[in-house]
């Protein structure tokens, strides 16, 4: 009996370290410069789950507030919350994600700014909708 439980047992570590392994070769993506799908999700993205949305900062109108054009059409009042204002500081022609208010559909919170290089990449890749892509 004691043979057959040293038949179960492997004979070398190595067994127990058998994986399979995958080519390490880059794809071509990654040689063109890293413009997988990967490289993209780098940037915070709009979530439409939670009403966000792509705009386009067009007047400063002072007190932290200024108006947008979204890539729904419509041009909204947006603030700039007291975090953000701190921070980053931001310029009309400014890549933004807002967020409408869900009781006043003409105002919008801004969640986040792209800087400049940021929203030439997403251009360049085509994740900026069409209405509000002017060539950054």
């Amino acid at each position: 009996m004691a043979e057959d439980d040293d038949a179960d047992i492997p004979l070398a570590a190595d067994d127990l370290l058998e994986e399979e392994t995958g080519p390490l070769e880059a794809t071509p993506e990654e040689l063109a410069g890293g413009d997988s799908e990967e490289a993209i999700r780098r940037y915070r993205m709009p979530d439409p789950r939670n009403r966000e949305m792509f705009a386009i900062a067009d007047q400063l109108m002072g007190a932290s507030k200024l108006r947008v054009m979204c890539e729904d059409g419509k041009s909204r009042m947006a603030r700039i919350p007291g975090k953000m204002k701190r921070r980053m500081w931001i310029k009309p022609g400014d890549l933004v994600i807002v967020k409408p208010w869900d009781f006043q559909n003409a105002k919008a919170d801004v969640k986040y700014r792209y800087v400049r290089t940021q929203s030439v990449n997403l251009s360049r890749r085509k994740k900026i909708p069409e209405l509000l892509d002017v060539g950054f």
